[in-house]
């Protein structure tokens, strides 16, 4: 299996973790929880495409007719992810925020964005894992 480049996403899980650090910082600024917002649905889409990566390659799942739920549930039990309810929960706030804004959703999104940032830590050393068996 060729080595994914994880830079992309650690670069985007990097500026997660920086505006979830710079909201605390200002708690009461929408522009900070909009922010938040748009870098954890980022995050997401590319942290999915990174699941969907892997399991091509390093386990030859054909991922690419699957839904959602599988490939997460594929990914779960190839270890890529450890909380697959959480992911689920995870993709109805990002799908959420595409469909409408209204301060409510946007302040449920923003709440997930936290748990989140810690699960795709998680994946990301999944990866790297992977990486480290394939250079072995």
């Amino acid at each position: 299996m060729p080595a994914l480049d994880l830079t992309p996403l650690e670069d985007a899980i990097a500026q997660l973790d920086e505006g979830l650090r710079e909201a605390d910082r200002i708690p009461e600024s929408e522009l900070m929880r909009d922010g938040v917002i748009q870098r954890f649905e980022y995050t997401h889409e590319l942290a999915l495409k990174f699941i969907r990566r892997a399991l091509e390659t390093a386990f030859g799942e054909a991922v690419d007719s699957m839904p959602y739920n599988d490939v997460l549930r594929t990914a779960a039990e190839r270890g890529l992810v450890n909380d697959v309810e959480a992911w689920f929960d995870y993709r109805t706030a990002r799908n959420k925020t595409s469909h409408t804004y209204d301060a409510q959703v946007a302040a449920d999104v923003f709440r997930s964005a936290r748990p989140f940032l810690e699960h795709v830590r998680f994946l990301l050393r999944r990866l790297h894992a992977l990486n480290d068996k394939a250079a072995a």
